[in-house]
């Protein structure tokens, strides 16, 4: 009875060590094989990056521009002209009072290519030649009306310049009334270059029955008197230069009263 008490323990024991420990968890080979599930923060590499939206763009509407059309250029036309008198001067500006360029005679002809505002001068050139000059209109016949011809303005050709001289010194004026008078230091030149011609010249703008009017004005003193009338939007101004026989000093601007 001893030996089948003992036999049973012995096999008591074996069983025990055989079982498996409580709480094991056993993985099989084939679930060991599948993938794991996605969690939610998890994105497979092969999905493309979420794509960005576009907002579309501005489409221009037909709402007129505020900027101004551009007008369209003036045509003005080239004449000839035929000179009618036995002598004439072609100056270097529209006046008698501006340095003389060269001479013509009577029938000459030339293309007259610009005029000042009131067409009382008309700007010339001979076909073939780089040079223009000015000729008072009425000393010359010409194939068309002088008004439709490019109006030339003092700042659109050039007097000559003097390589000698400086400016005039001590240029003012003052008003009394309509009357402005000008006035400045004379230019003392040397023996020699005396020009035999009138030594200065006023350009001025000024009011003329309402209206801002260009003018060319000589001088043999040193004043010179400018009617200047009231009742014009634009502010009147002006500007004087002196001659010598190789060209124009710098023109000074007139303090206008």
């Amino acid at each position: 009875m001893p030996k089948i008490c003992s036999f049973l323990l012995v096999l008591s024991l074996v069983l025990t060590a055989c079982a498996p420990a409580s709480g094991e968890i056993k993985i099989t080979e084939s679930a060991a094989t599948q993938p794991a599930p996605l969690r939610p923060t998890d994105t497979p590499t092969s999905q493309p990056s979420e794509t960005p939206s576009i907002t579309p763009s501005k489409t221009s509407t037909s709402t007129p521009s505020d900027t101004p059309s551009p007008q369209p250029t003036p045509t003005y036309a080239i004449l000839r002209g035929k000179v009618n008198l036995e002598k004439v001067s072609c100056r270097y500006g529209p006046g008698a009072m501006y340095l003389y360029l060269y001479g013509m005679n009577q029938g000459a002809n030339q293309d007259v290519i610009g005029r000042n505002d009131q067409g009382t001068w008309a700007l010339t050139m001979s076909r073939g030649d780089n040079k223009s000059c000015w000729v008072r209109t009425d000393l010359m016949d010409l194939n068309g009306d002088i008004m439709s011809v490019q109006p030339i303005h003092p700042d659109d050709y050039n007097l000559p310049k003097s390589p000698f001289y400086g400016p005039l010194t001590n240029v003012g004026a003052k008003r009394s009334g309509e009357n402005v008078i000008v006035s400045w230091s004379p230019l003392i030149l040397r023996a020699g270059d005396d020009s035999l011609q009138t030594p200065y010249v006023l350009q001025v703008w000024v009011c003329r029955s309402g209206q801002i009017m260009m003018e060319s004005i000589g001088a043999y003193d040193t004043t010179a008197s400018v009617i200047d009338e009231s009742g014009c939007s634009e502010a009147s101004h002006g500007r004087i230069t002196s001659a010598e026989k190789h060209g124009y000093t710098k023109f000074v601007e007139i303090p206008w009263p």
